[in-house]
C-alpha cells in the first residue's frame, strides 16, 4: 500500500538575543529585549565573509531599511498562478485587479499596523508603505536600527572591488509576535550595486553625432525574427523599463528619426525619489539601449521608464510600485546582481511582487548576465563561483540568454549561435517551477535563460547614447527585443478577443514541449559558455531559443503553423487546432474542471508526478474501493483528429498475470481501453487514444479504479491532454 500525501508542520525556533551575544558595541545597543525574539534568516550580505572589517559605523549614521512582508494565502496563489496561465482552465486569462490580489493574497492592514507600531516603538521613523501593502520603508540612526534588529552595524572593504560598504554582522531578529508577519528586511547593508548587462566589441568606438550608424538596425532585427510578419506594432500596450539611471530624450528622438520611428514619447516614473534625467551616470547608454530596442520592436507601444535608487531597497520598491501602479503589461530588465552577492531575503521580496505581476498578466523578461555561468566575474563574490544572475533567477519570470545571429540578403535570417558569455545555469535560490520541463532539463533548482536572442557584441545593435552612435550588445539588448515582442503579442491577442500574455515561461514552455517547438522557435544548437554548451531543444546557454515571432504568437493564440514559420489561418470547416482538457496537469490542486473521488488530486511523495507537484492518484489502498475522474469535453465538428494523451503509472503489489485490479477509460457509454495490475511498469507509460470519431459531440471522459480486497494496485495519471486540429 501506497501512504497518501500527508500535512506538515513546521515550528519556529524562539532565539532570545542579548547585545552581548550579538556582539553589539555600546555606542550601538541599546537595553535588550525581554520579549523573546526570532531571527530572520538569509538577511546577512555574503560579501562580508570575504572582506575585511574596518570599524564600527558611527551610532549617529542614518540607515534606511524595507521591511517585507509575508504574502497571504500562499498556496492558493500558487494553484491559481498555475490556473491563470494554463488555457482550458475556468481561471484562464483572468487576471486580477491590484485591489483583488490585496484582497486575497496581500498582508493585511492590520499586519501593516502592527509593523508600523513597532518600529515607531523603537525610535525610527515610518516613511512610506507599498500601495500593495508588501514593504514598510523606515529610516534612523544605526543606534535605533541595531536596537530594532538587533544587529550591528560594522564598516567593511571588499578587497575584490576595493570598495567600502557598511552592512550588518549576523542576522536580523524581531519580536516573536512579528514572525508571522515579517518575510525579510533590507537595507542594513549597502553593499549590492545592480549593473547594466551591455557588451561592446573592443573594435569599435563610438563615432562622431553626425556619422552614419553601424550595427544592426530595427529593419534587421525586426526581419530575423518574423517581427515584422505579426501585423503588430504594439499599439495600445504598455511596457515599463526597469532602470537605476536616467536618459536624455533628445538622445531617444534622434534613433526614432534615424530609423522612422513614431510612437508615444518616454515618460519617466520616480521611485523613492530617483531622479536621473537632469544629470545620467554611467548607466545612460543602459537605459537608453533598452529603450531604443522595445522601441524598434514594438513602435507603437508605451514606454514607462521608472527609475529608482540603486539598492536592495530600491529595487524592491520599485518591484511593488510597477505592480501596484498596473499601467502596464510588460516589464523589462537590463540590470542585475549574480545570486551570492546580496541577501535571498531581498530576492524574495522582489519575487513576491512578481508573484503578483503574474496574477494581473504582467509579463517580465530579464537579462541572464553577461559573464557566463560565471555570473559573479566582476562582483564581489569572484570569478571562480559558478553563479545564475537575479533577477532572471527569479521563477515568476522569463529570463531571456543571449545569441549570435547572422542576417542575410539584409534583413532575412541566417543562423545563430550561443554567444560564449552569455549567462546561464542553475540558481542557488529558487527551486524549479512547475511549468519548466523538457528534454535537458532536470534537478530540483531554477535554471537559466528561458529563451535568447540576440547580443553577442560582434553582431551587436545600433544605438545613440550620449549625443553619439555606438554598437551594444549583451543580454541587455536580448531582454527589451523579448519585451517589444511581448507588446506585439498583447495587441494581437486583444484583437482575438483572448488574454494579454501574462507570466510569459509556463505558456512558452507549453509551446516548446509541443509538435510546434521547430516552427515558433529557432532552436540554438551550437555554442556555449564556460559550463554548458548549446544542443538541439531546451540549453542553459540559450533555453529553448529565439523566437520566429508570426509563429509563435498563431501557438500561443491556439492557431497552426505552416512549415515555413508563417501563419495557416484555421481550416474553413471551422476547426481551430487547440488542446481541450481543462487543468490536464492538475497544477491548480484542486480537481475543476474535473469531478474527482476524494483524494485523487494529489501531491504526496510516494508517487511522484509525471511533471510539476500534482497528479491523479486512483486507488493504492489495498482494500476494495473505486475511484473515478472525469471532465466532459466538447470536440468541434469538421476536425480531421482528435487526439487523448496521458501519462499512466501503474504500481502494484499484486504478482503473475491475473487482473485483480482494473483501471477503465470510457468516452461517454464508450470504454476507450482498460488496463490492470498486469499492466505495472517502473515509471509512466504514454498513452494515445483516438478521439475523432466523437467530433461534433460534448463527451464525458471517465477514468474508474477498481481495487479488490488485497495487495495494492496505484493508477497514477497526469499531464492530460486532447488536441483536435
Amino acid at each position: 500500500m501506497r501512504p497518501r500525501s500527508l500535512a506538515l508542520a513546521a515550528a519556529i525556533a524562539v532565539l532570545p538575543l542579548t547585545a552581548v551575544s550579538l556582539g553589539v558595541s555600546t555606542a550601538q545597543a541599546a537595553t535588550p529585549h525581554a520579549a523573546p525574539r526570532v531571527a530572520l534568516p538569509n538577511t546577512v550580505n555574503p560579501a562580508v565573509a570575504h572582506s575585511e572589517k574596518k570599524g564600527d559605523v558611527p551610532a549617529e549614521q542614518q540607515i534606511s531599511v524595507a521591511v517585507s512582508l509575508k504574502l497571504r494565502n500562499t498556496d492558493q496563489l500558487d494553484r491559481f498562478l498555475t490556473a491563470v496561465t494554463t488555457p482550458g482552465t475556468p481561471e484562464f486569462g483572468k487576471y486580477l485587479t491590484p485591489e483583488q490580489f490585496s484582497a486575497r493574497f496581500a498582508p493585511t492592514q492590520q499586519s501593516v499596523d502592527q509593523v508600523k507600531a513597532y518600529l515607531a516603538t523603537q525610535g525610527l521613523t515610518v516613511g512610506d508603505v507599498s500601495a500593495n501593502r508588501q514593504v514598510v520603508n523606515a529610516h534612523g540612526t544605526a543606534a535605533q536600527i541595531s536596537q530594532a534588529f538587533g544587529t550591528h552595524e560594522s564598516s567593511y572593504l571588499d578587497p575584490q572591488l576595493n570598495r567600502a560598504f557598511f552592512a550588518n554582522d549576523a542576522a536580523a531578529s524581531i519580536p516573536a509576535e512579528l514572525a508571522s508577519v515579517v518575510q525579510g528586511l533590507s537595507g542594513l547593508d549597502n553593499h549590492a550595486v545592480r549593473k547594466g548587462r551591455i557588451a561592446k566589441p573592443n573594435s569599435v568606438a563610438p563615432n562622431a553625432a553626425t556619422a552614419t550608424p553601424t550595427g544592426m538596425t530595427p529593419a534587421q532585427y525586426q526581419g530575423a525574427y518574423n517581427l515584422d510578419k505579426t501585423g503588430a506594432d504594439g499599439t495600445g500596450t504598455t511596457v515599463a523599463l526597469w532602470e537605476f539611471d536616467g536618459y536624455k530624450s533628445s538622445d531617444l528622438t534622434t534613433y526614432d528619426a534615424q530609423y522612422g520611428l513614431t510612437g508615444p514619447a518616454v515618460s519617466t516614473v520616480s521611485v523613492d525619489g530617483a531622479g536621473y534625467d537632469s544629470s545620467p551616470g554611467q548607466g545612460e547608454g543602459e537605459v537608453e539601449l533598452d529603450s531604443e530596442i522595445v522601441r524598434g520592436a514594438a513602435p507603437k507601444a508605451t514606454q514607462l521608464l521608472y527609475e529608482a535608487p540603486n539598492s536592495d531597497q530600491g529595487e524592491i520598491d520599485m518591484a511593488n510600485k510597477i505592480v501596484a501602479d498596473d499601467k502596464v503589461s510588460v516589464i523589462s530588465i537590463s540590470w542585475g546582481t549574480c545570486e551570492p552577492d546580496t541577501t535571498a531575503s531581498s530576492m524574495t521580496a522582489v519575487d513576491n511582487a512578481f508573484k503578483q505581476a503574474a496574477a494581473e498578466g504582467i509579463s517580465v523578461f530579464s537579462a541572464s548576465g553577461d559573464d557566463g555561468s560565471k555570473d559573479c566575474t566582476r562582483s564581489a563574490s569572484g570569478a571562480s563561483v559558478t553563479s545564475v544572475d537575479f533577477p532572471a533567477s527569479s521563477p515568476h519570470q522569463t529570463g531571456v540568454g543571449g545569441t549570435k545571429l547572422q542576417v542575410t540578403g539584409g534583413n532575412g535570417y541566417s543562423s545563430e549561435s550561443a554567444w560564449s558569455t552569455a549567462g546561464g545555469g542553475v540558481s542557488t535560490v529558487f527551486g524549479k517551477p512547475s511549468w519548466q520541463t523538457g528534454t535537458g532539463i532536470s534537478g530540483t533548482m531554477r535554471t537559466v535563460p528561458d529563451v535568447a536572442s540576440n547580443a553577442d557584441p560582434q553582431s551587436g545593435f545600433a544605438i545613440y547614447s550620449g549625443g553619439a552612435w555606438d554598437v551594444y550588445g549583451g543580454t541587455s539588448a536580448a531582454a527589451p527585443l523579448w519585451a517589444g515582442y511581448a507588446a506585439q503579442f498583447n495587441q494581437k491577442a486583444k484583437a482575438a478577443g483572448q488574454p494579454a500574455l501574462g507570466e510569459a515561461s509556463p505558456r512558452l514552455y507549453a509551446v516548446a514541449n509541443g509538435a510546434g517547438y521547430g516552427s515558433a522557435f529557432h532552436d540554438v544548437t551550437s555554442g556555449a559558455n564556460q559550463d554548458y554548451s548549446a544542443k538541439t531543444g531546451y540549453d542553459q546557454v540559450t533555453g529553448w531559443g529565439s523566437p520566429v515571432a508570426d509563429a509563435l504568437t498563431t501557438a500561443l493564440l491556439g492557431g497552426s503553423t505552416g512549415t515555413g514559420g508563417g501563419t495557416t489561418p484555421p481550416p474553413a470547416t471551422g476547426c481551430t487546432a487547440a488542446q481541450l482538457i481543462g487543468n490536464g496537469g492538475f497544477e491548480t490542486g484542486t480537481a475543476a474542471p474535473w469531478t474527482a473521488s476524494s483524494g485523487v488530486i494529489d501531491n504526496g511523495t510516494s508517487e511522484p508526478a509525471h511533471s510539476g507537484s500534482w497528479k491523479a492518484y486512483l486507488d493504492g489502498y489495498g482494500s476494495t474501493h473505486t475511484d473515478t475522474l472525469s471532465q466532459t469535453v466538447s470536440v468541434p465538428a469538421g476536425c480531421a483528429s482528435a487526439t487523448l494523451t496521458f501519462a499512466l503509472h501503474i504500481d502494484t503489489a499484486e504478482t503473475g498475470g491475473t487482473a485483480y485490479d482494473k483501471l477503465t477509460l470510457k468516452a461517454g457509454s464508450t470504454t476507450l481501453k482498460t488496463w490492470s495490475n498486469a499492466d505495472a511498469a517502473a515509471g509512466y507509460v504514454q498513452q494515445t487514444l483516438d478521439l475523432t470519431s466523437f467530433a461534433g459531440q460534448s463527451v464525458t471522459l471517465t477514468f474508474t479504479g477498481t481495487e479488490d480486497g488485497s495487495n495494492q494496485t496505484s493508477f497514477v495519471i497526469d499531464d492530460v491532454a486532447l488536441n483536435v486540429k
